[in-house]
């Protein structure tokens, strides 16, 4: 009896952990291939794919490309948020992570304008388009996953491994384009941009090894074991929960801080400001770096005191460095564009960042969880996703023509930790009490004393 107490309780620690890295390791490796479009839609395709166009409008509809995901999104959303509410976390997990490979491998294999003329924006738009629909339940199921995995008091540090992923997979891309961006124009429009897609073969076979024996989160098989799934789960959700989903929508806005950083500042930097694109690649690198190590930490900080604080801080002080890296990046220096991604990417934007996934994830009960984080997120995510496109176009010329873009990073960031505060305090809610009416019980407590 006690052997098996002990082996129980082993498997109790390691199952969370390998959730974690599961999550961690899939959502890197899928995000990859998510941020390498990112990073050849402002350095690479306004030459490859719209060459009849001024470099200016060229950037903007390659920005456009990247937003047309955005919109991808809310329908694959619902659809495999159905799934996943429906027939468990891992399976919609590992679809997520194939269609996101072919496609990020098809997009390398694209020919150019100059070779098929319209028809390559078009293919482009359309292997775009299945990105975005991998995307949109790839994050929201490893936080599920994640969530309904981690032990009790310490749901945030263990699902802001998603988060962790997310920001390895920026920095592998990031220094993958890194040798890519240093090869002569002739050879990196030619073929030097394809290699980062190709890569994505290598992504689908590791990210489906780490993830093909994870077991399916004791939360979901009790749902299932007592008959309660949802038939319509995204029903269930706007009968019962849509003002949590309006909430997750609005805070979701802060991924706009992340998008004008990590795709329009590229773009901008090197096709309009003339900047070097490998030294700013590697100033988004060491940023992002600095991140993935805070990310954690603000993690457990929420585990102790709250995610609101927490999310609140990092929305509002992303908020306020918008303005000085926007200055930075505008002045073309690469000492204070560093500092200043450091302090907004590096530390503001982190705490919102890694705390996103256990705010989010607590505001809904098991059987809706999947479907309420993936729609409320990737329709939020989608009116960020069009910020480079519009910061393209609302950007001035002049020492002050950056102050548009700052308004635009900032009010979104704003209006996300705002919204944050109206959430309730779920840190320290058991998790089988998460989006029902016991969640409030700990509020009336703190209340009461």
């Amino acid at each position: 009896m006690s052997t098996t107490t002990a082996s129980d309780g082993a498997l109790a620690e390691r199952v969370p952990r390998k959730a974690a890295l599961a999550s961690f390791v899939g959502s890197m490796l899928e995000y990859y291939d998510f941020f390498i479009y990112g990073a050849a839609a402002g350095l690479v395709f306004p030459t490859v794919f719209f060459p009849d166009s001024d470099p200016s409008t060229a950037t903007l509809l390659s920005l456009a490309t990247f937003g047309v995901a955005y919109v991808a999104r809310p329908i694959g959303a619902v659809i495999i948020g159905h799934f996943g509410d429906r027939l468990g976390r891992k399976k919609m997990l590992v679809l997520t992570l194939l269609l996101m490979g072919v496609s990020t491998f098809l997009i390398g294999a694209l020919p150019s304008y100059g070779a098929i003329g319209v028809a390559a924006p078009v293919l482009l738009v359309a292997l775009r388009v299945l990105q975005g629909l991998s995307a949109a339940g790839e994050q929201s199921g490893a936080n599920s996953l994640t969530l309904e995995h981690a032990p009790e008091g310490r749901r945030g540090f263990f699902t802001s491994f998603t988060l962790s992923g997310t920001q390895a997979g920026l920095i592998l891309a990031t220094l993958v384009f890194i040798p890519v961006a240093a090869l002569p124009d002739d050879q990196l429009f030619s073929w030097g941009w394809r290699v980062p897609f190709f890569l994505s073969a290598l992504v689908v076979a590791v990210g489906y090894w780490v993830r093909r024996t994870l077991p399916e989160t004791p939360e979901f098989e009790k749902v299932e074991q007592s008959d309660a799934v949802a038939k319509l789960p995204v029903a269930v959700l706007f009968r019962d929960h849509w003002p949590s989903v309006l909430r997750v929508v609005l805070c979701a806005l802060v991924s706009v801080v992340s998008t004008i950083v990590g795709t329009w500042s590229i773009g901008h930097a090197v096709n309009v400001l003339g900047l070097d694109r490998t030294t700013f690649l590697w100033v988004i690198v060491l940023a992002n770096v600095i991140a993935l190590g805070a990310i954690p930490l603000w993690a457990k900080l929420s585990d102790r005191i709250g995610r609101r604080p927490v999310f609140a801080f990092g929305a509002f002080g992303s908020a306020v460095a918008a303005f000085p890296f926007l200055w930075a990046l505008q002045n073309g220096d690469f000492f204070l564009i560093f500092v200043f991604a450091v302090v907004l990417s590096g530390i503001f934007y982190s705490a919102a960042n890694g705390i996103w996934p256990s705010l989010y994830g607590e505001m809904f009960e098991t059987r809706v969880r999947y479907s309420g984080m993936a729609i409320g997120t990737q329709i939020g995510f989608a009116l960020g996703g069009f910020s480079p496109a519009i910061a393209a176009g609302i950007v001035g010329a002049g020492p002050n023509g950056w102050l548009p873009v700052a308004f635009l990073t900032a009010g979104a960031a704003t209006v996300a930790g705002i919204c944050a505060l109206t959430a309730r305090e779920t840190a320290h809610v058991p998790l089988a009490d998460l989006g029902t009416p016991a969640a409030r019980q700990p509020e009336r407590e703190a209340q009461r004393v």
